[in-house]
């Protein structure tokens, strides 16, 4: 998996003093986006058990997107590891094919073993039609918005913080197999379909730690949410949204 192992000493560990705060400033700029996008999860959760009409639920996903877009503007200057935006040509290539890899064994991965719990899924029919500003508002959101959120939380934060609680100093190169376990195993039982979700959780952090840039996770993480937006609204499968 890589050359690296536990025996590497986490940097800058031993100089935090005791009473250090189990997240500093950089961690909670990459947990907040990542915590207001499960509070929504779990209102639609909430509203859904106390009668709300599915046709008023739907509009909480573009609040959703918009809250988790407006805390990763408010936090974008600390973003360092996705500074400067840089991608060799056969990196991209790798990251899409990956994307795509993903997202055939997304769609492949569904036996009812493989399934936790009964999702309803976004459905954007009202009467029998589309509503399709609602599609593009969840395309945009799975393709964009949502990848970014997603590796900043579990590859560049989470990995890194299991390591040392300095995160930021900890290079990809330095990730452990330790880190890489927990983080694929939180991110696969984070989805329904908790074994494609692990699938996903491995490739994309496979990619951080041989590109060494998190970019590379998040193109293939975009490629596998749009082109599976696509495939939902071609299939009428909506469970998977």
């Amino acid at each position: 998996m890589t050359e690296h192992d536990d025996r590497i000493a986490p940097p800058a560990a031993a100089a935090l003093p005791a009473d250090a705060p189990m997240f500093n400033r950089a961690a909670w700029a990459r947990i907040l986006p990542f915590a207001a996008y499960l509070f929504f999860i779990v209102a639609g959760d909430v509203l859904e058990r106390l009668g709300v009409a599915p046709s008023v639920l739907l509009w909480l996903y573009p609040l959703k997107i918009a809250a988790v877009a407006l805390l990763l503007a408010l936090f974008w200057r600390q973003y360092h590891e996705l500074r400067p935006l840089r991608l060799s040509a056969t990196q991209a290539l790798t990251a899409l094919a990956t994307g795509v890899v993903v997202l055939v064994l997304w769609v492949s991965l569904n036996a009812d073993w493989m399934i936790i719990g009964s999702p309803s899924g976004f459905d954007p029919q009202r009467q029998g039609r589309i509503d399709w500003l609602l599609v593009a508002i969840r395309i945009f959101g799975a393709a964009l918005v949502v990848p970014l959120m997603e590796e900043l939380f579990w590859r560049s934060f989470l990995m890194r913080w299991i390591v040392a609680p300095d995160f930021e100093s900890v290079e990809p190169s330095q990730l452990a197999f330790k880190s890489f376990i927990i983080t694929v195993l939180l991110f696969g039982f984070e989805h329904n379909l908790w074994l494609a979700g692990i699938v996903a959780g491995a490739a994309y952090s496979l990619l951080y730690m041989r590109h060494r840039t998190l970019w590379s996770p998040i193109l293939a993480h975009a490629v596998t949410n749009g082109l599976l937006g696509l495939w939902v609204v071609r299939t009428g499968n909506w469970s998977y949204w």
